[in-house]
């Protein structure tokens, strides 16, 4: 089964989308909903796409993201979203639980990656 069409990468796209849609639409949830779960969702859903975008390229279904390439990204996220933008964008600000955050859904989905897709 594609990755783009599995039920887990559906759910977890839906619920970040939707999450993205109720903050730009002034829609009142919890507040760890808008600033912790989204944080939580972004590297399974995104380290999902980079696996489906590989797999799609090299035409090989059985390509996996290897652990330091999935350490790789998600530093690159946490030094760029909780360190560099802050510096420069009022709207960012920094917080090491975004950063555990980050850390646990990638962890997430490097146990799961070769379970479930």
């Amino acid at each position: 089964m594609s990755i783009l069409k599995h039920p887990l990468f559906l759910t977890l796209s839906t619920l970040a989308i939707a999450i993205y849609l109720a903050k730009m639409g002034d829609v009142q949830l919890p507040q760890w909903v808008y600033f912790y779960f989204s944080d939580f969702l972004c590297m399974p859903v995104v380290l999902s796409a980079c696996l489906a975008s590989v797999r799609i390229a090299k035409k090989n279904n059985t390509i996996f993201i290897p652990l330091g390439a999935i350490i790789g990204l998600t530093v690159y996220y946490a030094m760029y979203f909780e360190w560099l933008l802050p510096q420069y964008n009022p709207r960012y600000t920094a917080d090491i639980v975004d950063v555990a955050l980050y850390i646990l859904g990638a962890g997430l989905f490097y146990g799961f990656q070769k379970r479930l897709y």
